[in-house]
């Protein structure tokens, strides 16, 4: 596991994380974590977003696989299913090298139940996990194989990556 940068928002304290700096360093570490048969799958919408740009700076020819938590989350019944998530995989999953790509590492319950769908399409031969940031405050014990960075926020804080119509990442921090 790599050792990114930490940083931590007290209260009173403004947190400024720069996306396209993190998506250079997710980058490099998916690069060192890539073989010749490393399927990437991003969950969506914040990994699906990295899949997307990931694709085109490494030149991948396949289409772009996402996953879905949505039907594996332990708190449905007060999220519901929001109509673009839907799991889409372009390729066997049985075998296969996969790297789940994600946007914010928190609790590890969107982790758990995106592996829990990558298991309903078949068995995989490795899962890997890369995340722009890790914020730590883990309720399940999954970590991530690359993360470009580490942040300390207030559980009362949601850190979520946004995208802008040029493709342009950037963070929004909110109270929950």
């Amino acid at each position: 596991m790599s050792a990114p940068p930490e940083a931590n928002a007290a209260a009173g304290t403004s947190l400024v994380l720069d996306a396209e700096a993190l998506y250079r360093e997710l980058l490099r570490g998916v690069r060192s974590l890539m073989g010749p048969e490393t399927r990437l799958a991003g969950i969506t919408s914040g990994g699906a977003w990295l899949v997307e740009r990931l694709h085109q700076d490494l030149g991948l020819s396949e289409p772009v696989s996402v996953l879905s938590s949505a039907l594996h989350r332990d708190d449905f019944a007060q999220r519901g299913m929001a109509s673009s998530a839907q799991t889409q995989l372009h390729f066997d999953v049985n075998g296969a090298d996969v790297l789940v790509l994600d946007d914010v590492l928190y609790t590890g319950r969107t982790v758990r139940a995106v592996i829990n769908e990558l298991y309903d399409y078949g068995r995989p031969g490795r899962v890997r996990l890369a995340v722009l940031v890790d914020r730590g405050g883990r309720q399940l014990p999954y970590a991530a194989d690359f993360a470009a960075a580490r942040v300390a926020l207030p559980a009362s804080q949601v850190l979520a990556l946004a995208r802008a119509e040029d493709g342009g990442f950037h963070f929004a921090i909110k109270e929950a």
